[in-house]
C-alpha cells in the first residue's frame, strides 16, 4: 500500500534497500565505517602505542568505498525495486564489490609506486575479502531495515483505512435522518439536501487518505449547510480562516465529524441554538516550517457539560456516537503524525471547544492523483 494514502501500488513502488542518499543514512554509513576503521586498527596494531597513521589510511580507504557505494546504489533504488529479491540483492552486492576492488587496487597500485616495491596480491586478496565480508553485512542490515520499514507503512496504512471505515457508517446514518426529517417537509430543500449529500457521501466512500485542506473545508460548509436546512436558523456558524497554500493536507473527513459533534452535541440539543467557530490559521515557529490550527467551537446545554466532559478524556459512560468520533479521530491523527500532533478537547467557559495542531510538512500535488510528500508516523530516514 501507499504510504500515506494507503492506496494499492504496484510492486515498483516498494523500495529494496534505503535512501543511501539522506542526510541521516550518509551520517549513519561514514559513522559505521569510521568504527570499522578503529576496530582493523586495534585488531592490527593493538591500543598502545596506537597507530593514528595506520587508523588514517583505512579510515580513508572504507570512506572511499562507502560513498561512491551509497551514491550508486541510491542510483540504482528505483531499478532494484523492480527486480526479485534475489536479483536486486546481487546486483547490490555486485556493485559494492566493484567499488571495493576499485579502490584497494588503486590503494595497493599507490603504495607500489611510493615505496618501489610490486604489488602484495594475497594482500590485496585479503582486504578484498574483508571488506566482501563487511559489505554482505551492511546490505543484509539496510535491507531487513528497509523491510521492516515497508512492512510498518503496509500496516499503517490498513490501520487508516479501518479507522476511516469505521467513520463512514455513524456519518451516512445522521445524514439520512436528516434527508427523512425534511422530505415530508420541504421537498424542495430535501432536493438540495440530497445535491450535498451525494458530494459528501464521495468523500466518505473515497480511498483517499490524505486531502487538500480546501478540500476538506468545502465538504464541511456543505455538511453545514446540510444541517442549516434541518434546524434553520438556530445554527449559526463563523468561519476565520487563512490564506494557506492550495497543497496543504490534511486527513480525509477530518473536519466533518468534529463539526457533526458540535452540531449534534451542541447547537442541535439547544432550544436556542448557537453558533459554531472555526479557525484555521497558520501558526509560524521561528524558522520551523509552523503547524496548522484547527479550533472548533460550539456552546453546549449545561446538561452536556458531563457528556463534554467524558469525551475529553474519559470513556466509560460517552453517548456511542460521540465518543466514537472523537476516539477515532483520535486515532487516526496518531496514526498519521505519530506524536507530531496536539489534540486537545474540553469546557472552556460554558462551551466546548475542539483544538488541533498539525504539522504543516504534509502536501499534496493539485492534480487529479494526489501524492503526499511525507510519511505520518515513520520516517524513511530513520532507516539506519
Amino acid at each position: 500500500m501507499d504510504r500515506a494514502t494507503g492506496e494499492g501500488v504496484d510492486r515498483d513502488d516498494i523500495p529494496f534497500l534505503p535512501d543511501l542518499c539522506s542526510v541521516t543514512a550518509i551520517a549513519a554509513l561514514v559513522l559505521m565505517g569510521e568504527l570499522l576503521a578503529l576496530v582493523l586498527v586495534l585488531a592490527t596494531d593493538g591500543l598502545h602505542p596506537f597507530n593514528w597513521q595506520r587508523l588514517g589510511l583505512i579510515s580513508l580507504t572504507i570512506q572511499w568505498v562507502i560513498l561512491p557505494s551509497a551514491a550508486i546504489l541510491c542510483r540504482l533504488r528505483p531499478h532494484l525495486a523492480r527486480l526479485s529479491h534475489k536479483l536486486a540483492a546481487a546486483l547490490s552486492f555486485t556493485t559494492v564489490l566493484v567499488v571495493v576492488a576499485s579502490v584497494l587496487v588503486a590503494q595497493h597500485w599507490w603504495m607500489a609506486d611510493m615505496t618501489g616495491s610490486r604489488i602484495d596480491y594475497w594482500a590485496l586478496l585479503a582486504n578484498f575479502l574483508v571488506g566482501a565480508i563487511c559489505a554482505g553485512v551492511v546490505l543484509r542490515y539496510a535491507y531487513v531495515q528497509q523491510q521492516l520499514h515497508n512492512q510498518q507503512q503496509a500496516e499503517l496504512g490498513a490501520r487508516i483505512e479501518a479507522l476511516q471505515s469505521r467513520i463512514r457508517p455513524h456519518f451516512l446514518f445522521n445524514s439520512m435522518n436528516s434527508l427523512a426529517s425534511l422530505i415530508a417537509v420541504d421537498a424542495e430543500r430535501a432536493e438540495k439536501l440530497v445535491e450535498d449529500l451525494c458530494a459528501l457521501f464521495r468523500a466518505s466512500l473515497s480511498d483517499t487518505k490524505l486531502a487538500p485542506l480546501t478540500e476538506e473545508i468545502v465538504l464541511a460548509k456543505r455538511y453545514l449547510e446540510i444541517e442549516s436546512l434541518r434546524l434553520g436558523d438556530r445554527l449559526q456558524q463563523e468561519w476565520q480562516v487563512d490564506e494557506l497554500p492550495a497543497q496543504l493536507a490534511i486527513p480525509a473527513m477530518l473536519l466533518q465529524p468534529l463539526l457533526e459533534n458540535a452540531v449534534l452535541h451542541g447547537v442541535a440539543r439547544l432550544r436556542t441554538g448557537g453558533t459554531i467557530q472555526i479557525v484555521i490559521r497558520k501558526n509560524v515557529i521561528g524558522d520551523a516550517p509552523g503547524e496548522l490550527l484547527l479550533s472548533i467551537q460550539n456552546p453546549i446545554a449545561v446538561s452536556e457539560t458531563e457528556s463534554a466532559l467524558a469525551d475529553a478524556g474519559n470513556t466509560s459512560n460517552i453517548q456511542q456516537g460521540n465518543g466514537m468520533a472523537m476516539e477515532n479521530i483520535r486515532q487516526r491523527l496518531n496514526a498519521f503524525y505519530g506524536n507530531r500532533y496536539r489534540f486537545s478537547a474540553g469546557v472552556h467557559d460554558g462551551k466546548y471547544r475542539v483544538e488541533l495542531r498539525l504539522p504543516v510538512n504534509v502536501t499534496v500535488e493539485t492534480g487529479s492523483k494526489k501524492q503526499p510528500a511525507q510519511t505520518a508516523a515513520v520516517s524513511e530516514e530513520a532507516v539506519l
